[in-house]
Formats: C-alpha cells, sequence, structure tokens
C-alpha cells in the first residue's frame, strides 16, 4: 500500500495553497482591471455623464442614503405598461456642460466649413448631467449624436455644437449601464437622433451607422438593452434595462412596417416625425398592429415672425403642450405611448430666444408668470392621477418639484 510520510502531505497542502492563492490573485487582478477599465470608460464619458458615485449598491426604494426618486419604479406592478406610466424626460441632455469656453475650445475642430455657429447659450438646454438626472427621476433622455469631425467615433452634438471631444455614445452607454446595474427596479428610455448640420456634407452612412450597429450590439448592450421590437413592453420585460427609442433608420431595416427592424427597441422613423408640428401628430411605428405613439415637438414658434415677445413665444409653446397632455389625460387611445416635449426655443428671432428662457422665463417683469416650466406646474397639478405619458423638460430642475409632479400619485 502507498504511504504519504506526514512532510509530503505538508508539501501537497502548501502547494495546493500556493495555487490556490495564485488563481485568488489572478481573479482579484482580473476584477480590479474591469473595474479600472469602466472608470476609465466613465471619466471619458464624463462631459456628457456626469459624476456617478454610488451612495449604495440597493435597488430598495427605502435605502434612505439614496435620492428621493433614484428608485421610484419601484412602486409599480411588473405588469404595467410603459405606456401607462408617467414618465419625466429631459431634451438634449447631452449639452448641460456646454459653455462658451466648450465652444471656443473646440471652434476649430468642429465647424470647416466656415459656418458661425450660435453662441453656446443657443444650444444648452440642462444645467444637470445625466448621473444627476437619473438620481431624481428622469427616465427619459433626449440624446443627439452624429460622427465625430473626423469620422471615427460617434459623440454628442446640439445642430453645429460639438458638446464634448472625448465623450462617446459607448462611454455614456456604460454610465447608464453601469447606474442601471445598481438600480434594477427601473427602465431608462434612451430616445438617440442622428444629428444633421454638424459638419460639411455629414451623413448617415454606413459607417456610422456601423459604428452605432457597435455601440448598441454585443454582450454589454444584450445584457442591459431591452431586446423586444415594435410593441411597448411592460417594466417586468425592462427593470434594469435601457429601452431604445430609435429616431433613425438603418440601411437594414426591413420594410414589413412591424417595427422589427434591425436594431431593438421602437423604431420612429424621422421620416414619419413630423418636424416643428403645432398640433402634434401620431407616429405609427408598427403597421401591423398600428402600434401609435402621439407626440407633441412644436420645438420652435417661428410663424411668430423674427421680432415676437417671449411671452408670445411662450404662450404658443404651451398651447400645444397644454393639447398634448390633455389628450393624454383624457384616456384617449389608453395603450398608446404619449410624448410630450416642453422644450422649445426661437433662435430665428431677434434677439434670439433661447432654451433657458423659453423653459424659465428671463427673470423679469416680462416674463411674469416665468417661463413654460413655471407654467406646467399649475397644468400638471391639474392632471394629477392621470395618464400623461413621457413629459420632456428642459432645464428639469426649475421649479424644483417639477419632476415631483409629473410622477404624480404613482410615488
Amino acid at each position: 500500500m502507498f504511504k504519504m510520510r506526514g512532510s509530503s502531505i505538508l508539501c501537497c497542502l502548501a502547494a495546493s495553497a500556493s495555487v490556490s492563492a495564485t488563481l485568488a490573485t489572478a481573479a482579484g487582478n482580473a476584477n480590479s482591471l474591469a473595474q479600472f477599465a469602466l472608470q476609465k470608460v466613465l471619466q471619458d464619458g464624463r462631459d456628457v455623464f456626469g459624476e456617478y458615485t454610488a451612495a449604495s449598491t440597493s435597488s430598495s426604494s427605502s435605502n434612505a442614503s439614496e435620492p428621493r426618486f433614484a428608485n421610484w419604479m419601484a412602486a409599480l406592478p411588473d405588469s404595467t405598461l410603459l405606456s401607462h406610466v408617467n414618465i419625466p424626460g429631459t431634451h438634449d441632455q447631452a449639452t448641460w456642460n456646454y459653455t462658451q469656453a466648450t465652444q471656443d475650445f473646440l471652434r476649430n475642430a468642429t465647424r470647416c466649413d466656415g459656418t458661425t455657429a450660435y453662441p453656446a447659450p443657443v444650444y444648452r438646454c440642462q444645467r444637470e448631467s445625466i448621473a444627476q438626472a437619473l438620481d431624481k427621476g428622469i427616465r427619459f433622455f433626449d440624446l443627439r449624436f452624429a460622427a465625430d469631425p473626423l469620422g471615427q467615433r460617434l459623440v454628442f452634438w446640439h445642430s453645429a455644437a460639438l458638446v464634448s471631444a472625448t465623450a462617446s455614445v459607448g462611454d455614456v452607454l456604460y454610465g447608464v449601464w453601469d447606474w442601471l446595474s445598481r438600480h434594477g427596479s427601473e427602465t431608462v428610455l434612451l430616445s438617440f437622433q442622428h444629428e444633421v448640420g454638424t459638419v460639411a456634407n455629414a451623413t448617415f452612412d454606413a459607417r456610422v451607422q456601423g459604428l452605432m450597429r457597435e455601440a448598441l450590439t454585443g454582450p454589454a448592450a444584450e445584457a442591459f438593452v431591452w431586446q423586444g421590437r415594435g410593441y411597448v413592453p411592460t417594466l417586468a420585460e425592462t427593470r434594469g434595462k435601457v429601452v431604445l427609442v430609435r429616431r433613425f433608420d438603418m440601411d437594414d431595416d426591413n420594410d414589413a412596417g412591424d417595427g422589427k427592424g434591425e436594431l431593438p427597441g421602437l423604431h420612429m422613423s424621422p421620416n414619419k416625425w413630423n418636424v416643428n408640428d403645432t398640433n402634434g401628430f401620431a407616429l405609427v411605428f408598427n403597421e401591423t398592429t398600428n402600434a401609435t405613439a402621439y407626440i407633441e415637438d412644436y420645438y420652435e414658434p417661428d410663424v411668430l415672425g423674427e421680432n415676437s415677445t417671449v411671452v408670445s413665444n411662450i404662450d404658443a409653446k404651451m398651447v400645444a403642450v397644454k393639447a398634448n397632455l390633455e389628450k393624454a389625460a383624457s384616456g384617449e387611445d389608453p395603450d398608446s405611448l404619449f410624448i410630450t416635449f416642453a422644450s422649445a426655443e426661437h433662435d430665428s428671432n431677434i434677439p434670439p430666444v433661447v432654451p433657458e428662457t423659453m423653459a424659465l422665463g428671463n427673470g423679469t417683469e416680462v416674463t411674469p408668470d416665468g417661463g413654460v416650466n413655471h407654467q406646467l406646474v399649475s397644468v400638471l397639478k391639474g392632471y394629477r392621477g392621470k395618464r400623461l405619458g413621457v413629459v420632456v423638460l428642459d432645464f428639469f430642475d426649475e421649479p424644483e418639484d417639477l419632476v415631483a409632479l409629473v410622477l404624480g400619485d404613482q410615488v
């Protein structure tokens, strides 16, 4: 019979312990490397996503260390359709950090065809980051993308304004996915629109489409992007995930009319988006089932002419906003998605009515009732308990209770 001496046993145990320690060290190094890689991505995306330090990894809505609305969807039943939820949203969220200094710094990299950009306030629509907005309850983000001036990466633009030279679409997606990994009860709708008017002769060509395809596919995207197509899902299907609202067409999209194009999500083709419609419009994103979104996006009251007053611009916008909210609250088409853009500007006016002025007024007796945001307060209070759908805001943080009013009795 084979006998192992005590010293040999000890040697074997020591060797085994050494191997285990080596494997543990390797696993620890791999985990550390993954964390370093994520930190690098989040650092690159900071200009757009902002800085996010999790107070807790808990997704419990009762966690006292979390901001008030960080987990507000946790209170809703899994069976709830997204079209039945009142969802606070933001317009052109990527512009929160855009200043005149940013524009001046990027001037030579942005326009190569002699076009002169408007001053920075024309393009800035927010003053809090995506990370802050997520913690404060925003669950719909309007984001505008295009290739960078060299055509190498997808970055964020607002018309001629290049928002950041470092933050890519992929960087910001990882920021959202990281946030969702800590807030598993929540669903985030990301509306991506290909921005035109960026650099000379820019198009959404095969190369740019390929870059977007790469950003929205692969293992990470499959884990964090809802893979359904062409219908409004329930919270059970989308908790901890992004729902893509796709305002761009891919060459490989099919012609079946069933909304099941190349990429997942809700395909709201720009060919169906009625630009600057004063009355709102119905967008059928699945012709087979007649799945429809009712949208108000009257973003520039240019019918008022170039010498209109601030108040007349705010009033014109409020008429359009109230009409779409009234339709949503009436219960018409109860399972359809409603999206109301409360954001607007009138840049061609003299002087320009920039997004901040439209949303907040100009702080003088010229706008005694404030801007669109302030006037929304009484409207939202009147519809408390009603279905409103997605309400998309500029400068969402003012008045302070605006997000709470959109959420209403849900929380």
